[in-house]
């Protein structure tokens, strides 16, 4: 069985039974069925993240994280999160045996935080942390003392914080080249701190790929996307986060320095989506391509779209989006942004009745 480990020469060295493994990786990807053709790509695919243990990309880097926790006899996990890193920290906390306290950020999903909290996590929510990038700074920093003093990671999913844990996020770009015939001309990553476009940077430098890395952001947190496309060498962090798409809301820069270095080496470039357009493509993946994500997963589709639009990709190109999470983790984003209709009992006659009209 294939796993993140068989990548075991690009990821830090963890003897093999200190390994905490609960199905992470080898996540399909995709072939787009109709919104490909809708937009006039031939080659469009989602690589669904959303279908880890977990439901994020973020188990492989717990994976990654937790394994070398276990082979340091590491018994307490601290760490933030503004949802998907916190339940996948838990998860593998909870499968090493460490206990796992989480800081998330104000406003994180509930789905979100009741899914750490049913593997065992003890959850912590601070105001305006994730909005505010003073606040957020000084969490930070709060944190980092208290892990240093009692010699333990900070497991922030970020290079800055975790560069070796971060390796396991790679192994997503891995796994594409091995399920592509050739190396994807573009991949669209959307960015909140930017370790995710990191990651995909660094896998695709490392491989050895002919691969262009384009950074996606939300304008309510846009730090890094207009400064990659304004030829700027750093990231800028915002005041506050104005974003509704969960994930994403991180004023400060983290990663956002090397990846405007990385993107711009691969021949990237960055983009800013609103949010109404994130939530319309969030709804077209699911109801034209059966793939629930959650609205982060959608940002990067919309980054796509508004490439085409600006006429710097081809028809005839490959292109790949990562589908970062599942919708289930977010369903307030579908109460807000679906127009479900609601649902009453009826007779049988009329249920029979209902369905005729299909015919």
């Amino acid at each position: 069985m294939k796993t993140i480990w068989n990548y075991a020469e690009y990821l830090p060295a963890i003897p093999e039974s200190h390994r905490v493994f609960l199905g992470e990786g080898q996540t399909p990807l995709v072939k787009s069925k109709h919104i490909g053709k809708q937009l006039g790509l031939e080659s469009l695919y989602f690589k669904t993240e959303n279908l880890n243990p977990t439901g994020s990309y973020k188990d492989r880097f717990a994976a990654v994280l937790v394994s070398q926790m276990q082979a340091a006899g590491q018994k307490v996990c601290i760490a933030t999160s503004s949802g998907n890193t916190g339940a996948a920290l838990a998860a593998y906390c909870a499968a090493a045996g460490i206990v796992c306290i989480v800081v998330v950020v104000d406003g994180a999903p509930l789905p979100k935080i009741k899914q750490m909290q049913l593997y065992g996590a003890q959850i912590l929510m601070v105001k305006d942390f994730g909005k505010s990038a003073s606040v957020t700074e000084q969490v930070f920093a709060e944190l980092a003392a208290i892990c240093q003093k009692f010699d333990l990671p900070l497991p922030i999913s970020a290079f800055r914080y975790c560069p070796a844990a971060m390796q396991g996020v790679q192994t997503l770009v891995y796994e594409i080249a091995e399920q592509l015939p050739a190396a994807p001309t573009h991949i669209f990553s959307p960015a909140g701190g930017g370790g995710l476009t990191l990651a995909i940077t660094k896998g695709v430098l490392s491989a050895g790929l002919s691969t262009r890395v384009h950074c996606v952001q939300p304008e309510g947190n846009d730090t890094i996307a207009s400064a990659l496309r304004q030829g700027r060498e750093v990231a800028t962090p915002v005041e506050y986060s104005t974003t509704l798409v969960s994930g994403l809301q991180v004023a400060n820069v983290i990663d956002g320095d090397q990846v405007i270095e990385n993107c711009r080496q691969l021949g990237g470039n960055g983009y800013t989506v609103s949010d109404a357009e994130v939530f319309e493509w969030h709804r077209q993946l699911a109801q034209t391509e059966g793939i629930f994500g959650e609205p982060a997963g959608a940002v990067a589709l919309a980054g796509v779209v508004k490439a085409l639009r600006l006429g710097e990709i081809a028809p005839t190109d490959v292109v790949v989006c990562p589908v970062t999470g599942s919708g289930f983790k977010d369903m307030n984003a579908v109460e807000r942004n679906f127009g479900l209709p609601a649902i009453s009992t009826m007779g049988v006659a009329d249920c029979v009745a209902a369905i005729q009209r299909y015919f």
